[in-house]
């Protein structure tokens, strides 16, 4: 037999073996030369506004390269592990470590180029389609048309040849580093050497817990007013970091085995044959697979807390940009504000004006603030925004009332706001304290009135009062706040170019709240579309790691199913064990992954936007539904093991 025929018979043979990894690698690739050609399409270069396209593109493109590099790196090793035995019995026949290697490098050369080939066709097939979701996402009216790289295909086969390359390098000592007998052992070593549990893994488990709690403990406190400089801020942040990783390779370590060996005693030593079949498996092999677990469990809840975070901030652009200006259009000028409404009309569009004079008082807010970020002096007061209940519409108060409009989350977090309590305005000669009595989130003047802080709004006598009493030092050249709306918001983006042509500035005070809109989705529609997509490949590399797992315990488990079935035991009382064990091995994971990212988002999240839970329970349940599928994978492996085992 010559080494061509044997090379080829030997392909043949682990073909079934390598399906998903052949997928995994086409996938990986695909994308991978997907957004490389992203990155030099011409489309990009024409964005509007300040969104730096081609520059995100790149950076992902680094981040995708080493996600592939160390799957295909890990994969790798499991599948030489794996033919340890085959590699034996060819010294045994004879044939020299050199000749063994050169065959291992044909193998994976042609199937290695042959899945880039494949990859690189799939991803310059896709690229239209990224670039129109791109595109749809960030709201950019541009055509998507398909453009073929060249730079792009040069780039993808460099960077896949040097992981090919290393690929090899870790073949080629693993072959000389082996001996014959080793070679033979490789997969037959066990990993359940002790029956009784060592006191040292019980430490490791409540401690594991321990430290994932007090991470969440400290996480959950980030932003209450507890630390309140940047330093214990960052100090906090780390600390959170360091305790919740460290806290997951001990609960791998120790805890899995812990929490299980509880309920096998509990039990008194007698578990059923589900039980046997999962839960003792996976007290034995967590422990090993700790390192491993922990990577994948924190970059999970890296990709699903990013991913969360940036479609809050994208679900919640018309909400933010409300806050930052309640109308369509805000202008400062009068004249300005004219000059707008007459162009407006010149161009059949129908609007409706909203004039508010807006006082600017100091005030102490210690009984409704938990906590004041902007000390005077080490006072308790702040500077607020006032505006009178007869210019906003739907509000009455007396003269002891007062309401708090425009409250952002990150208001309420950082400083501690309550909804009611009261508040003491100043003026030049005289205090009058009020009562606020409700706080909502609309906001009734611009960010430029209100610097982010609530603003109050009085009853008419009160606000006059305060009128005649105020301080000149703290008033604005520009005291009344004009807001424009467009009757018809089918000519919204219409009002929105002219606005563009009169080239107002945000630092003069002016403000389209459909530009705010557009600009925060293209700015966030690229971070959500690379996250994404990066989270994506994460999900299928780990998912595969996983199954490759499975796989390779699957043919160790292989003799004890022969055993099980000659007893008398059926297949379908074999795969109900094996099914509760799927659910254990994908499932641990993918809980504390998505524990660990609910208290990373929920930490932060009013940063972000202004909502919290719809965005981010559709991307754990997505993501959880994408990761099940290699679970069922794992199943049905299984399941072809357990009827080829009699």
């Amino acid at each position: 037999m010559s080494l061509t025929h044997l090379i080829y018979r030997n392909l043949k043979k682990n073909l079934k073996n390598y399906y998903l990894y052949v997928f995994a690698l086409i996938f990986s690739v695909a994308l991978y030369f997907a957004f490389v050609t992203l990155q030099y399409d011409p489309a990009l270069d024409e964005m509007k506004g300040s969104v730096k396209g081609a520059a995100g593109l790149a950076a992902a493109s680094v981040l995708l390269v080493a996600i592939v590099a160390i799957f295909l790196l890990y994969a790798n090793t499991i599948f030489i592990k794996r033919r340890s035995k085959e590699i034996g019995l060819f010294q045994l026949i004879g044939l020299t470590k050199g000749k063994i290697f050169g065959i291992l490098s044909s193998e994976n050369l042609i199937l290695y180029f042959g899945s880039m080939l494949i990859g690189m066709f799939v991803g310059f097939s896709c690229s239209r389609l990224l670039l129109m979701i791109l595109f749809q996402i960030i709201g950019v009216d541009a055509e998507a048309t398909l453009r073929f790289s060249p730079q792009a295909l040069i780039q993808t086969v460099v960077v896949f040849a040097a992981i090919y390359l290393l690929i090899m390098l870790m073949n080629y000592l693993f072959i000389k580093r082996q001996s014959i007998l080793s070679l033979f052992r490789v997969t037959s070593t066990t990993e359940n050497a002790y029956r009784r549990m060592p006191l040292s893994e019980i430490v490791f488990g409540i401690l594991g817990i321990g430290l994932i709690l007090y991470g969440y403990r400290i996480s959950a406190d980030l932003f209450s007013g507890n630390y309140t400089g940047m330093q214990e801020l960052f100090l906090a942040m780390i600390l959170i970091l360091g305790s919740v990783i460290i806290g997951t390779y001990l609960f791998y370590k120790g805890s899995v085995s812990f929490i299980f060996n509880l309920v096998r005693k509990a039990k008194g030593g007698y578990l059923s044959l589900n039980e046997v079949l999962s839960l003792s498996s996976i007290m034995f092999r967590m422990k090993s697979n700790a390192l491993l677990l922990t990577i994948i469990t924190t970059v999970s809840a890296l990709a699903i807390g990013l991913l969360s975070l940036s479609y809050i901030s994208f679900y919640s652009t018309e909400k933010s940009a409300e806050q930052t200006v309640p109308n369509h259009f805000a202008l400062s000028e009068p004249a300005d504000v004219e000059a707008f409404k007459q162009a407006l009309k010149t161009a059949g569009i129908d609007t409706r004006e909203t004039q508010r004079r807006v006082l600017i008082v100091e005030a102490d807010v210690s009984q409704i603030f938990d906590t004041v970020l902007e000390k005077q002096e080490g006072s308790n007061d702040v500077t607020l925004a006032v505006v009178d209940e007869q210019e906003v519409e739907g509000v009455e108060l007396d003269s002891k009332e007062a309401l708090f409009a425009g409250s952002s989350n990150a208001v309420e977090q950082f400083m501690g706001l309550h909804s009611e309590g009261k508040i003491t305005l100043k003026g030049s000669s005289e205090s009058i304290p009020v009562t606020v009595i409700d706080t909502k989130k609309d906001a009734i003047v611009s960010l430029r009135y209100s610097s982010g802080m609530p603003s109050v709004i009085l009853d008419h006598a009160v606000f006059e009062r305060l009128m005649q009493d105020a301080k000149p030092e703290l008033q604005r050249p520009d005291p009344v706040y004009y807001g424009i709306d467009v009757v018809n918001p089918d000519l919204l983006e219409q009002a929105n170019q002219i606005y563009q042509d009169k080239s107002y500035e945000e630092t003069s005070g002016a403000y389209s709240q459909y530009q705010i809109i557009m600009d925060q989705k293209s700015n966030m529609g690229l971070i959500m579309f690379i996250v994404g997509f990066l989270g994506l490949t994460f999900l299928i590399t780990s998912g595969c790691i996983l199954y490759f797992k499975q796989t390779g315990e699957g043919e160790e488990e292989k003799p004890s199913y022969t055993i099980l079935r000659k007893l008398g035991f059926t297949p379908g009382n074999l795969l109900r064990g094996i099914q509760f064990k799927q659910v254990f091995n994908f499932g641990i994971p993918l809980a504390v992954g998505l524990s660990h990212s609910y208290f990373a988002v929920r930490s932060g999240w009013f940063l972000f936007g202004t909502e919290l839970w719809t965005p981010m329970i559709l991307v754990m349940l997505i993501y959880t539904a994408l990761y099940s599928i290699f679970g069922l994978l794992s199943v049905l492996f299984y399941k072809r093991i357990i009827k080829e085992s009699l």
